[in-house]
């Protein structure tokens, strides 16, 4: 792993810890499960999550989208779900009976059971390879199933390259647009069926991407 990777996930932790620090679990926990349930609301029209449906929760961090999926089997991913489970007390793995916490990369997770639906929330520009990690995604998705991906998508390109050579936004090792991002879903064969704009910064957009794999 590069060090600009291992730098990021240690702010990861970092950003976690004083994100929570003065907040209640029950009160955090449930202002999280409404958030992820308003979300699939909002993409009610091209993808609804049923009780019978599998899903891949790819860097899940300590309160992804399995917060908000009791009903379902779930397999949720993240390099640093130990790391969560010993250091935060929003975060217990014994509270998600029916969720399969993972510790992996994307980039070497391995599963030979494909998913009716896949999240990757705010994660794919944190990875550390991400043809690769995108490649691992897209392939654990089910012919014909879905593919929800969040991500911070550069609104001016003079500063998408500024920040691919400095280190302005060391959280996030990738810095692309969103046709860059989309073109990333197309030539992995999926057909985007939504692209939502949840929130509009001075640098970044923040997008819902749902692809259907063909």
């Amino acid at each position: 792993m590069n060090i600009k990777w291992r730098i990021a996930q240690f702010l990861e932790l970092l950003w976690w810890k004083r994100y929570l620090r003065n907040k209640t679990k029950a009160a955090y926990l449930a202002w999280k499960k409404q958030y992820w349930q308003s979300l699939f609301q909002k993409l009610s029209d091209v993808v609804t999550i049923q009780p019978s449906d599998t899903l891949i929760d790819f860097g899940c961090g300590p309160a992804g989208c399995f917060v908000a999926l009791s009903q379902n089997k779930v397999t949720a991913v993240d390099p640093l779900i130990d790391k969560y489970q010993y250091s935060l007390a929003h975060f217990a793995k014994q509270d998600y009976p029916n969720t399969t916490f993972v510790a992996s990369t994307i980039e070497d997770f391995i599963t030979t059971k494909k998913a009716d639906i896949v999240l990757c929330m705010n994660a794919i520009n944190h990875v550390s390879d991400i043809d690769k990690a995108m490649n691992v995604v897209c392939a654990a998705v089910k012919d014909n199933g879905c593919l929800i991906l969040s991500i911070d998508a550069h609104k001016h390109n003079r500063l998408k390259w500024l920040f691919r050579f400095m280190p302005g936004d060391m959280l996030h090792p990738h810095q692309y647009n969103l046709a860059e991002y989309q073109n990333m879903l197309k030539c992995r064969n999926f057909k985007i069926t939504k692209t939502l704009k949840l929130k509009s910064e001075w640098v970044f957009d923040y997008y819902v991407l749902v692809g259907e794999k063909d």
